[in-house]
């Protein structure tokens, strides 16, 4: 029987201003996610007292977070992947000195964790920032922000040294070639130079995170995060073929340079041919050759890409301007359903790195429909991670080391691209609709019996 390694991870991943809420309690600071109240992909608007935004009170999570961890635990969850609030810490980002009540929270976070035998993996920027340090410097533009992004990291491996000890840098670095405000702090529309600038910056300072987590935490380990977007040839012409890799390599490229410790000649050529001269100084240089530990991403679809930029132009069909797949069916977002692309991806990405992989997102979002008894039948949801499960299995029979899964989200919350209720992933379902109306009452879902039980026989009970 094709089964999971015996240490395997299983859990669930959500970020902190998705689900926390409590937006400017604690001393935190305003985010670039508070300052983005219609998600990533709506307009930057000015925050006052007593307007409404949905991510303000989310589901709860930094009040409820006891009754959820608890639920976890039902589950069976020997992980849980989350992030730190960098505005709880650093409420403007700049300061010499630690926000303590901020600091305090994800101490009883963490220990309520590990009283329910959770392991935290936690990410230290999930696409969130201070605004301070985009109003006053310019986001990851500046030079500067490394410093204050080194000194935030520090912090926290010092403070939670003995209770974390998975640790991922950057959520889904190369999204901010989609989503700059998001992803380094520059206004959408931002010219490329400015945009590689600014990840240029962001990767010195992932790299500088790297080696403080060895050097202040011997015994942790510390990946990266990408978002993995593979991408298929529409035909077999060899333009398309060829233009399927470059448009992977997009996105191979932050992993090659945080795999490899440097730039890799394509993306100098690149550059080269696009006329951007990146500031890239010798101190750079040495920072980058601290490598991270393993590659964690996320995965929710494959797209398609073509030469042909008049067939482009009609055909591209999401938010990373995919092409569809006519193979293949999609979600309700318009999201389209691979399983098999996942093991795909997993080798390319083991035969690339040859580092162990940690699959960090993947789930289905959905509108989820409450029965007159309360239930929530989600069977499409159990179908959808059940077949992308089998896919993992099948990846690691392929020789790929793979660590652990975490779905997201174990727990319904504030979608990242329109922050939505609507569009629901967990296994918990969360009473709460768009309008912010409802009791933020948590009920299992019928997916939350599969999942546990799923962990009790570490995976030996998926159907084909």
């Amino acid at each position: 029987m094709k089964i999971f390694p015996q240490h395997f991870l299983w859990g669930g991943a959500i970020a902190a201003n998705q689900a926390e809420g409590a937006y400017r309690e604690g001393g935190k600071g305003l985010s670039t996610a508070d300052m983005l109240p219609n998600g990533i992909f709506g307009a930057v608007v000015e925050r006052k007292p007593g307007d409404f935004a949905i991510k303000d009170v989310a589901i709860d999570f930094y009040h409820r977070y006891p009754q959820d961890i608890a639920l976890f635990a039902e589950m069976g969850f020997t992980c849980l992947r989350t992030s730190i609030a960098w505005a709880r810490i650093f409420p403007q980002g700049d300061e010499t000195q630690p926000n303590e009540e901020g600091l305090a929270f994800y101490d009883r976070l963490f220990d309520e964790m590990r009283r329910h035998g959770i392991e935290p993996v936690v990410t230290l920027s999930h696409y969130e920032m201070p605004w301070g340090l985009v109003e006053n410097y310019g986001g990851w533009g500046s030079r500067e922000v490394i410093g204050f992004f080194e000194r935030y990291a520090r912090t926290v491996f010092a403070r939670y040294k003995n209770k974390v000890k998975l640790w991922l840098t950057f959520n889904e670095i190369n999204m901010s070639l989609h989503a700059p405000l998001t992803g380094v702090g520059l206004p959408e529309g931002s010219g490329k130079a400015a945009v590689y600038q600014a990840i240029h910056h962001q990767l010195v300072a992932s790299a500088l995170a790297v080696r403080a987590c060895h050097d202040i935490i011997p015994d942790a380990k510390i990946g990266n995060m990408l978002l993995g977007g593979l991408m298929y040839p529409l035909t077999c012409k060899p333009q398309d073929i060829y233009e399927a890799m470059q448009q992977n390599r997009t996105w191979q490229f932050f992993g090659d340079v945080q795999c490899r410790g440097g730039y890799p000649g394509y993306m100098m050529r690149w550059l080269r041919d696009n006329g951007i001269a990146l500031e890239i100084t010798s101190a750079d240089c040495d920072a980058l050759k601290a490598e991270i530990d393993f590659i964690s991403f996320s995965y929710y679809m494959t797209g398609c890409c073509t030469a042909d930029a008049e067939l482009f132009e009609k055909t591209r069909g999401n938010i990373l301007s995919m092409i569809p797949n006519p193979h293949l069916k999609s979600s309700e977002w318009g999201w389209q359903v691979d399983p098999l692309g996942l093991r795909t991806l997993m080798n390319v990405m083991w035969d690339r790195w040859q580092k162990p992989l940690f699959i960090v997102e993947n789930g289905l979002g959905a509108v989820d429909k409450v029965e007159a008894d309360g239930s929530i039948q989600d069977d499409y949801r159990i179908n959808y991670i059940n077949d992308h499960l089998l896919q993992v299995r099948e990846a690691i029979e392929d020789g790929v080391s793979v660590m652990g899964y975490t779905s997201w989200g174990p727990i319904d919350l504030v979608s990242a691209s329109k922050a939505e209720m609507a569009k629901r992933y967990g296994f918990i379902y969360v009473d709460r609709n768009d309008s912010g109306n409802g009791t933020l009452a948590r009920t299992r879902k019928k997916s939350f019996n599969w999942y546990r039980d799923v962990i009790a026989s570490n995976g030996a009970n998926l159907k084909r």
